[in-house]
């Protein structure tokens, strides 16, 4: 087994309808233009409220990802 080098960007996901669909968000985008992802860790979890009701939910992450050999 090889040693790995990674690093770490951050994302913010939004969605409308919950915590993991924000987090699904980001991970599918980031995904079509990014190699090798393998873990995720959620820094914070916040929403806008409109009409005294949750309009989006956000997710600040940071996404790690294998630097390739």
């Amino acid at each position: 087994m090889n040693d790995h080098v990674y690093k770490k960007v951050e994302l913010i996901g939004s969605s409308k309808t919950s915590v993991t669909g924000a987090i699904e968000t980001a991970i599918s985008r980031a995904s079509k233009t990014m190699r090798n992802l393998e873990w995720f860790e959620v820094d914070q979890i916040r929403g806008h409220i409109k009409n005294g009701a949750v309009a989006h939910y956000q997710v600040v992450m940071k996404v790690g990802f294998r630097i390739d050999d």
